[in-house]
């Protein structure tokens, strides 16, 4: 990286450090929070594509899918006789998964990922059949079936030679499954609703606290842990039915009485607390993300590069001419160089800023491996008061 361009960089983390006072803004809780009880669920199934152009499994490495196609036509009354070996290439043995998200509801449309089981090379052209896709409880909550869209390009040549852009071994059905069953949401327990912070945070966690209790101006919220705030509001009711007489509302009318209140304290706008000191370091790709907050104690750096270079230089023996017995002999000559490039020690005054980080390293001209190296040992040596997350 150049001078100027490194310089460039970091004049603009600068400038981002010193706008964020001023870019934070208040967060919905809906923003930082989800409701208990409320969750998406994982559905998958297995199923056949039909219809492709001979991309499909081989019978002799994908033995399943012949024995589910042969099942699936002895439902239609077609029997297959025993041993006979089909090694049908246009038909797919797959995987298919869907998320089903809470309050949907028999009739609702989902999204599908068929996946090739076997040795399929591409599903483009294929036709899911009717494929029905379980829970977890080993139930059936919707029905899949359609027409196979793969977004991958494959193309190969007669001597073997071939070119893939993405995967042809995948695909998606938009609106392929059809919800058959509906999975209770329990967000309603006796009279309580609560609330769990997408990052636990014990000084957010009071802060939604205070706010709600406010908006209601009674106390109503409590903080059970860094990520769960508990809000009793109890909302069950009675009505009069026709005879005179007082009936307690039914379950489903008792809920959809938290629907506006709930919509209420989603609502509600707050200052979330700030994140703890944390530094991001991707050791494969180099990239490293340091926030604000982070500081240093008082600690000294040196860095250095050291550089081997080892050349060979080849050689022939030959022997003297009329000799007996001599031969020719090749070799080589190794030439070893060590340099190490000097760097003067840097010093953090007490305290220093993000922007002191940033500056210091990057004036030893450190490279993003190197400056990984840096944090570590500044880390090691119990200067860096953040914590140092390598993925």
């Amino acid at each position: 990286m150049s001078s100027a361009r490194r310089w460039g960089l970091i004049g603009m983390i600068i400038l981002l450090m010193q706008l964020l006072p001023f870019i934070a803004s208040a967060t919905r809780i809906k923003d930082i929070a989800t409701l208990a009880g409320v969750r998406d669920n994982q559905l998958v199934g297995y199923g056949l594509v039909v219809g492709l152009d001979g991309t499909g499994d081989r019978a002799n490495q994908a033995p399943f899918k012949d024995q589910s196609f042969a099942n699936m036509l002895f439902q239609f009354g077609i029997r297959i006789p025993q041993g006979k070996n089909m090694d049908l290439r246009n038909v797919a043995a797959v995987a298919v998964s869907a998320t089903l998200p809470p309050f949907a509801r028999p009739g609702q449309k989902l999204d599908l990922v068929v996946s090739s089981l076997g040795n399929a090379t591409s599903l483009r052209g294929g036709s899911l059949l009717m494929t029905p896709l379980k829970g977890a409880d080993a139930k059936v909550y919707a029905m899949a079936q359609g027409n196979v869209i793969v977004s991958g390009f494959g193309a190969q040549g007669a001597d073997g030679s071939k070119v893939i852009v993405n995967t042809t071994a995948s695909g998606e059905i938009p609106a392929g499954a059809t919800v058959e069953r509906m999975v209770d949401s329990p967000y309603v327990q006796n009279g309580a609703i609560t609330f769990e912070l997408s990052q636990p945070d014990f000084t957010t966690a009071m802060r939604v606290v205070r706010v709600i209790n406010r908006s209601f101006h009674r106390h109503v919220a409590d903080a059970l842990d860094a990520s769960a705030i508990h809000v009793q509001i109890n909302a069950y009711g009675s009505y009069k039915d026709d005879s005179g007489g007082v009936n307690m509302l039914d379950e489903a009318m008792q809920k959809s009485r938290y629907v506006p209140l709930i919509s209420r304290i989603e609502n509600l706008q707050l200052n979330p607390a700030e994140a703890a000191a944390r530094i991001i370091v991707n050791a494969r790709t180099g990239t490293v993300v340091i926030s604000h907050n982070v500081t240093i104690a008082p600690v000294a750096v040196s860095h250095g590069n050291l550089s081997v270079v080892i050349t060979e230089t080849p050689f022939v023996s030959q022997p003297q001419p009329f000799s007996k017995g001599g031969k020719t002999v090749k070799g080589s000559v190794s030439d070893i160089k060590i340099s190490q490039q000097p760097n003067h020690a840097f010093v953090f005054a007490p305290g220093p800023s993000l922007n002191d980080l940033v500056v210091a390293i990057n004036s030893v001209g450190a490279a993003p491996g190197d400056l990984i190296a840096i944090l570590q040992a500044i880390k090691a040596a119990g200067a860096l008061n953040a914590d140092l997350e390598v993925i």
